[in-house]
């Protein structure tokens, strides 16, 4: 077999439409399961015996197998967003069935192998991952790699998280782009909260999937020896703030709403709750709203103003939809809310709870 990758191959879809691992699918050929293995990840060509005998066990022609790279996206392909810039690296996946190409950005998960390249306007395809295994997540949750391991772990489906707050994470769902979206907008008690903020800018249609309720408050320099939020809001300090539509935003809105404080508005706007508390860690602010998880992990004090249901919202038409049944089986696996449980500011008492909105 050759060590250089100069073909494109569809074995682990052909294979996965048969149920069959990759240990059975090498019995069947002949070949080792590491060999397949390799074919499936695109690290080796298989020699011609190998592809005839791949062939052969899959009941196909090996040009249904086998092709040569493509320079163009498939014909179904569409720029989720426009990108910010070119060279960029792109995921692909299907949602509602339609292949969408998501410029590559940070995330919450690290760097997550991209599955091209657009320059030039071309399209140079290097990945080898199937659009209908790969999830798409819109969210904030500074905690999402678990959810994420646990899906990939136990499914074998990808998961890419693209980060947005709650009400963005909401928009991309109800234009069609992620297949579930993170939000944030009520509080513990007020369990209508999310639901009404999904009812007004989506309609009905949709169930809340429960992850987690958590704390969120103020992320403080510790030099300020400040204990109390009511000591925060009257003195005069930096804030930095979240944009309009994040859960964090609307918290901060509600606490300059109360009488005898004195905050100014901020100045700067970060992206994430690792943002808010990156700002305050290294001097650009003095405070921020923020969730417990990030405030603690910078080393920072955290004053708790309230603590919120956390939810996953999907299209109740796709219940059914076997990436959405392998997040919710996640969500209420075991091992993810043990996991969940043991972090800052988590409470996993009601994962997996589902609520519909009509």
């Amino acid at each position: 077999m050759a060590s250089k990758p100069i073909l494109e191959n569809n074995v682990r879809e052909l294979r996965s439409r048969r149920s069959w691992s990759q240990a059975e699918l090498a019995n069947r050929a002949g070949l080792s399961r590491a060999g397949v293995s390799a074919i499936e990840m695109g690290r080796l060509v298989p020699s011609a015996a190998a592809a005839l005998a791949l062939a052969a066990a899959l009941e196909c022609r090996v040009e249904d197998i086998f092709c040569l790279p493509s320079t163009k996206p498939n014909v179904t392909d569409a720029w989720a967003w426009t990108p910010k810039r070119a060279p960029c690296r792109y995921w692909r996946a299907e949602v509602n069935g339609r292949n969408w190409l998501y410029p590559v950005e940070a995330t919450p998960r690290g760097v997550v192998a991209h599955d091209g390249i657009f320059r030039d306007g071309g399209f140079a395809e290097i990945g080898r991952d199937d659009p209908s295994r790969t999830l798409v997540l819109a969210t904030c949750d500074p905690a999402v790699g678990l959810l994420a391991s646990e899906i990939e772990k136990t499914s074998g489906f990808r998961v890419v998280v693209i980060p947005r707050s709650s009400r963005a994470a909401l928009t991309l769902l109800g234009q069609g782009y992620v297949h579930a979206a993170g939000v944030h907008l009520g509080t513990a008690e007020a369990n209508r909260g999310n639901s009404a903020s999904v009812r007004k800018l989506l309609g009905a249609g949709y169930a809340l999937l429960r992850v987690a309720k958590w704390d969120e408050g103020l992320a403080v320099d510790p030099a300020l020896g400040l204990s109390t939020v009511r000591s925060a809001l009257k003195a005069d300090l930096r804030w930095v703030g979240r944009e309009e539509g994040s859960g964090a935003r609307q918290c901060l809105d509600e606490l300059m709403e109360e009488k005898g404080v004195n905050v100014r508005p901020p100045r700067r706007v970060a992206y994430d709750h690792r943002g808010i508390a990156e700002a305050v860690r290294c001097g650009w602010a003095e405070v921020g709203v923020a969730l417990r998880l990030p405030v603690e992990e910078a080393g920072l004090d955290f004053l708790e103003v309230r603590q919120e249901a956390y939810d996953l919202c999907y299209p109740i038409a796709m219940e059914a939809e076997p990436r959405i049944k392998a997040l919710i089986e996640a969500v209420r696996s075991t091992n993810y809310r043990r996991s969940l449980a043991g972090l800052p500011g988590y409470d996993a008492a009601e994962a997996g709870m589902v609520q519909g909105i009509s």
